[in-house]
């Protein structure tokens, strides 16, 4: 993998995340993150969507004019995002339910139509398609990450019905983390999705070094050089004089 590439992908996947970086995708992330499995299926879904997007618009960036670049960007997505929506209503219908709205809602995420204006119109295919991948990783791993967390100390478990809703392959995901666990109810309502995110915000701020430490300002040579200027100042009034 060449620089570009990687770059792509620490872009895609840490630099410019979707949910820690942009803070984009807000709607669904705090909606149907109450479990990591809801988290999966919609970060799943966003990527295809991202996937597919950015190699079309790429494909066709030399055939839409300027002039309607973002209708067209918009027309391209609102045709991939209801190929998925009826493809996860034919073959994963449970989750299908569960996601609901949000599903058709993918239309109006702004990560999506700002990826294709600002890099598949511009890149070749592969660099698209590739880009389209990483963001979407990254954007599922923001989902998940917040609804695991939500979901363990809210409930106890960990990818809960994950077997009814992503088919019984991945029923291994399913755990009990917390045994006989009581529950803390307000994580597993919108409230605790501010309060998870909040607190994973604040951690990547920490691992990137942003955050803001009190600094103790030196201003002595400040003072020594006004007082130079002011006493030079003094010296020239009194030889006009």
């Amino acid at each position: 993998m060449n620089k570009e590439y990687q770059a792509i992908a620490q872009n895609g996947l840490w630099t410019n995340n979707i949910v820690f970086s942009q803070l984009l995708a807000l709607c669904p992330l705090l909606a149907v993150t109450g479990t990591a499995t809801n988290g999966l299926g919609m970060g799943l879904a966003s990527t295809a969507v991202l996937i597919m997007a950015g190699l079309s618009v790429s494909l066709l960036r030399n055939v839409i004019t300027p002039e309607i670049r973002i209708p067209a960007f918009v027309l391209i997505i609102a045709t991939i995002v209801t190929i998925v929506d009826m493809t996860m209503n034919a073959y994963l219908h449970d989750l299908h339910k569960v996601l609901g709205l949000f599903i058709p809602l993918i239309v109006t995420n702004c990560a999506i139509l700002g990826r294709a204006e600002s890099f598949a119109s511009r890149k070749s295919p592969l660099k698209a398609t590739f880009d389209g991948l990483m963001m979407g990783i990254g954007l599922t791993v923001a989902l998940v990450l917040l609804g695991a967390v939500r979901e363990i100390l809210g409930a106890g478990t960990l990818f809960a019905n994950a077997p009814l809703l992503l088919g019984e392959s991945l029923s291994f995901l399913e755990l009990t983390v917390i045994p006989d666990y009581g529950g803390f109810l307000i994580l597993l309502l919108p409230p605790g999705g501010f309060i998870v995110l909040g607190l994973l915000l604040a951690l990547k701020a920490l691992i990137d070094g942003k955050a803001v430490k009190p600094q103790l300002v030196d201003d002595s040579h400040q003072h020594t050089e006004y007082a130079f200027t002011l006493n030079t100042h003094k010296a020239d009034r009194a030889k006009e004089d």
